[in-house]
């Protein structure tokens, strides 16, 4: 419960406390603007600092020859699909041919009416594996139909062959049969097939076809060449082929080259992020009478050392085995706002003629004696580190500067409250005996009054 000085004794007014307070208080509030001044710089530190570190992920993604190169292929995508490591591939064209696919071992059984009720009998199954491993499965009465018999087969992991009980489609009263498969293809992985040994079946239980394993046969520029699976690795360096389907006879290309379309996405990617940074410099520098630059970075310092360590950047020279090169040589200018822009046709039509260049001019070059020239996203990199480098970097310092004096004016502010509060205290309790101190003042005086005021009973003072 709050207690009010005043009017009842003292003739002061009753928040007289409150508006002592108040006032007491101007500086605090002083306090706390000034530091939400620093907050706001702070925050678009915060802003800015998240664009650099935009463009340090494009660097990280992108800022070498093997991250920044990107490969395409051209070929039949009907008969074989094309997987590429851009680390290992190269440009070139190949002539393919796919004679026959790799297949692997397997076999199918006799039909049956049912596949859960006919009844196979009891035995076991005997095959042996490529490996010349052989191996028993034993068939239980509880087993003895087709479901049965492949859960058996299925049911050891490592038994190296696999159980399918398909419905052949013919219509006849016994389509149910039993498809065995090897899980590995090519000639290396051929298997003898089970022997099935079986008594009281009410159907015999034999294979009727069999498939043995091969290896796939494809021919590159001519030459015929065998594989064990349908996924080719090591025929052509970093490039993987997936053989769907065989067409002797029919030749056709596989050419891998270089996708510029990609590579130009990603300068295009690096412009945008370099622009956003522009962008926010220009923003903050534009200012007019209702600017307030205590809560923005217009005019700041920081900004103008950003915008011209960049400039240099872009406007420096870059060693290549062509000479000295700048980015503007590629296709990358600044404009008349300031902003970068990239000249697309110019860019696509330096890197199809010459992907080298390009590289070098980007990512600098390995020199004959070991050692590397520093390309545009190398000095790129360089700037970024400027900015974000811990504990020196412009930005790194600019925000622990404002972050230590939002932290000096918090120990402040806290220092103030307290003594404002003991001020408060003392205040309350001063008034409160000035207050008790007038109401005895009153009641004396009041006394007194009553005394000259009455008439004087002699017997009664006598008493």
């Amino acid at each position: 419960m709050g207690i009010s000085f005043g009017s009842i004794n003292t003739g002061l007014p009753k928040d007289i406390v409150k508006q002592i307070m108040e006032a007491e208080k101007i500086p605090l509030k002083k306090m706390e603007s000034r530091k939400g001044k620093f907050g706001d710089k702070k925050a678009l530190v915060d802003q800015l600092t998240q664009l650099f570190q935009d463009l340090k992920g494009n660097i990280l993604a992108n800022g070498n020859s093997r991250s920044l190169r990107e490969l395409k292929y051209d070929t039949n995508e009907n008969l074989v699909g094309v997987t590429i490591d851009k680390n290992l591939a190269s440009p070139a064209n190949y002539q393919f041919e796919v004679v026959s696919l790799a297949q692997k071992s397997s076999a199918l059984s006799s039909g049956f009416s049912d596949k859960d009720e006919s009844y196979v009998g009891v035995g076991y199954i005997q095959y042996s594996l490529p490996n010349g491993e052989s191996r028993e499965i034993y068939v239980d009465s509880d087993n003895a139909s087709l479901t049965g018999i492949a859960k058996l087969i299925n049911k050891e992991s490592n038994n190296g062959m696999h159980a399918t009980v398909i419905n052949d489609g013919s219509g006849t009263d016994t389509p149910w049969r039993l498809l065995l498969s090897l899980d590995e293809t090519g000639d290396g992985q051929r298997a003898d097939f089970p022997y099935f040994y079986f008594v009281d079946g009410e159907e015999d239980l034999y294979l009727e076809q069999e498939r043995p394993a091969q290896d796939a046969v494809i021919k590159v520029d001519g030459f015929e060449i065998e594989v064990p699976e349908n996924k080719v690795k090591d025929i052509i360096p970093g490039v993987t082929i997936d053989l769907k389907k065989a067409k002797p006879g029919e030749e056709f290309s596989l050419k891998v080259s270089e996708d510029t379309a990609a590579v130009s996405d990603k300068i295009k990617s690096f412009v945008d992020s370099i622009n956003s940074i522009l962008s926010f410099i220009k923003q903050q520098n534009t200012l007019d009478e209702n600017s307030d630059t205590s809560r923005t970075l217009g005019g700041d310092i920081l900004l103008q050392t950003i915008e011209g360590r960049l400039r240099r950047v872009v406007f420096q020279d870059v060693e290549t085995s062509k000479g000295m090169k700048r980015i503007g040589d590629i296709g990358i200018t600044f404009q008349r706002d300031g902003s970068l822009s990239l000249d697309q046709k110019k860019f696509d039509a330096v890197l199809a003629d010459d992907y080298s260049l390009v590289s070098e001019v980007l990512t600098g070059r390995f020199k004959e004696d070991g050692t590397k020239s520093s390309g545009f996203i190398d000095n790129l990199n360089e700037f970024v580190g400027m900015a974000l480098r811990f504990p020196n970097g412009v930005l790194t310092t600019r925000k622990k500067g404002l972050e230590s004096k939002m932290d000096q004016i918090d120990r402040r502010i806290s220092q103030k409250q307290r003594m404002l509060e003991q001020k408060e205290k003392n205040l309350k309790d001063k008034f409160a005996r000035l207050e008790g101190t007038i109401a005895r003042i009153q009641s004396q005086g009041a006394g007194v009054s009553a005394l000259g005021a009455a008439p004087t009973n002699a017997v009664t003072q006598l008493g």
